[in-house]
């Protein structure tokens, strides 16, 4: 197969999926280029696409490829999009997602001491967008839910990995204790 061809098959597969499409996927498809060669296929691309001054590029995201749009038509983009979303993210969700994804895998009252307040409604959402899943159980008395991000998260903001969030320090916090009751109380 030569590289004309190559190009072409992978930039259909691009355009056809709707989500990142990831490099092993795309090397099970093209058994006859290595890795390298694939990578080398979408720079070539992406050169082309800039030489062309095209609207789009291929982009890294979340362990596979996808078409973004160029970073100056945001504001042509924007325009167009500018109804309200419904679906929109409070902004508590994003308060209570940022704490997630830089303190991962976090504990529901962990998150809760950090931001003082009940954070339920906010779990709910992000579960429901997919932007956080429940990573497993904390190794602690009530064995509570660990919570973590995604890659529809990495996807939704276009990041290639959780260690491309910029750095930021989060104050340290204990998780709360478990109130002690006499026995005698009612």
């Amino acid at each position: 197969m030569d590289e004309a061809q190559a190009k072409r098959i992978i930039e259909a597969l691009l355009f056809v999926s709707g989500q990142p499409f990831a490099h092993k996927r795309l090397t099970e498809l093209l058994p006859d280029l290595s890795g390298e060669q694939i990578r080398q296929c979408l720079q070539t691309l992406n050169d082309e696409y800039t030489a062309s001054k095209r609207a789009f590029q291929i982009q890294e995201v979340a362990g596979g490829y996808q078409f973004v749009t160029q970073q100056d038509l945001a504001p042509w983009i924007k325009r167009a999009l500018q109804s309200p979303k419904p679906d929109a993210v409070s902004i508590a969700a994003m308060e209570t997602l940022a704490i997630i994804a830089y303190r991962q895998p976090i504990t529901k009252a962990e998150i809760e001491a950090i931001r003082g307040v009940d954070v339920t409604a906010s779990l709910d959402t992000l579960l429901e967008k997919r932007f956080v899943r429940i990573t497993g159980r904390k190794d602690s008395p009530g064995r509570p839910f660990l919570y973590g991000t995604t890659s529809e998260f990495l996807r939704h903001f276009g990041l290639k990995s959780i260690e491309a969030l910029p750095t930021m320090s989060l104050p340290t916090v204990q998780e709360p204790e478990a109130a002690i009751v006499p026995s005698d109380a009612q």
